[in-house]
């Protein structure tokens, strides 16, 4: 058995995101069970280099994992012919001219989402990288959650008929900090440093809806920052420049006909449901509603007849009527899942449709919602092309 190396640049992995999801739930991870094995038996083991502005920050991050390798002059690892894989999970601002610049330098791309702030940016990463001939995904990390690829098992199995609509709730309370610290980072709230709900999630359902159930063709949203004071990580009260709420519908192609899809996504929702999100799926011969990894389903034949009467209590207990699928198979961290597949992109050439063309379409929907926000009317979505 052979095993290859790979030098992984990590830019910006010192931030919860990156240290917990890429660097040891994923990195880390497939380094800990001997690397990602390939047809054949040969194995691919990354080896991080962990890049920031902050070496206090770098060298306490690589010293809690055993890592040796850390920077704060990425024009240096860039240069060193081992590093083969940028990965770039820097605040989404930040992230467009270390891109090209590792683009430039031939480097493989790999990148959180959004990839950049607009589509027009996102377009010219993505065309860069095809141009220089250098492989690039960007994160979709839902595609793999357990709850997402049970519905994606009933859909292929033709469990719902024809799809009528899907329906999700996502989102939790963040604290403002005034007495309780806010578990999420205050940029997220300050549209001046590439905060607000509608650029972080609406490029998650993008690539969920359009994977799962049809493209987006159309999106009519409305807005609003609720909270409009908080308190950032140093005890200080800012103004919240973005939106920490978006009401959103979205009209998806079918053979068909249209599929309706309606997604709340809030930061200031105390949560009375069964998960963080929640994805309702109706279909003409069965219904699922599905979480982070559960997935439950009420067939055709199942459904009970409720009977509308606010004269007298209500008679049905309407969780009794809905089946649990099983947990068939082992369901790894979704993050990882797709890193294997990057890494099996990069070294055997194994196919990998999630490129930053998917990501730019993710900001194209962000964009859409934006407008559909500011002007009260539905957008349509233009094709975009590479």
């Amino acid at each position: 058995m052979n095993e290859q190396r790979i030098g992984v640049i990590m830019n910006g992995v010192t931030g919860r995101m990156g240290t917990n999801q890429h660097l040891i739930r994923s990195i880390l991870a497939i380094r800990s069970q001997g690397g990602v094995e390939l047809a054949g038996g040969n194995r691919i083991v990354p080896d991080p280099i962990l890049v920031g502005r902050n070496p206090d920050k770098l060298r306490e991050l690589a010293r809690a994992h055993g890592l040796e390798r850390f920077s704060t002059d990425l024009d240096a690892c860039l240069s060193d012919s081992y590093n083969g894989i940028y990965f770039d999970a820097q605040r989404t601002d930040l992230r467009k001219e270390p891109v090209l610049k590792a683009i430039a330098a031939g480097k493989h791309i790999y990148t959180e989402k959004p990839p950049a702030l607009s589509s027009a940016e996102a377009m010219e990463m993505y065309q860069a990288a095809e141009a220089a001939g250098v492989k690039n995904g960007v994160v979709q990390d839902k595609l793999w959650l357990p709850g997402l690829l049970k519905l994606r098992h009933l859909k292929d199995n033709g469990f719902f008929g024809r799809l009528l609509s899907v329906r999700c709730e996502f989102g939790y309370w963040v604290f403002d900090g005034f007495e309780q610290p806010a578990q999420r980072p205050s940029w997220n709230y300050r549209k001046e440093d590439g905060g607000g709900i509608i650029l972080d999630m609406f490029c998650h359902w993008r690539y969920v809806i359009d994977n799962l159930f049809a493209p987006v063709k159309a999106v009519s949203c409305i807005a609003a920052t609720h909270i409009d004071r908080r308190v950032d990580e140093q005890g200080r009260e800012y103004p919240c420049t973005a939106e920490d709420a978006a009401y959103a519908s979205f009209l998806c192609g079918e053979e068909t006909g249209d599929l309706i899809c309606h997604f709340n996504s809030s930061w200031v929702v105390r949560v009375r449901r069964d998960d963080l999100v929640v994805f309702q799926v109706e279909g003409t011969r069965g219904t699922a509603v599905a979480g982070l990894r559960d997935c439950w389903i009420q067939p055709a034949a199942l459904t009970p007849c409720p009977i509308w009467n606010p004269d007298l209590p209500q008679p049905l207990n309407f969780y009794e009527h809905w089946q649990r699928m099983p947990d068939n198979r082992e369901y790894e961290n979704a993050f990882k899942v797709q890193w294997e597949l990057f890494l099996k992109h990069v070294v055997a050439d194994e196919p990998f449709p999630w490129t930053l063309l998917e990501g730019a379409k993710g900001v194209q929907l962000a964009e859409a919602g934006m407008r559909s926000w500011e002007q009260r009317r539905w957008i349509d979505l233009e094709p975009l092309e590479g």
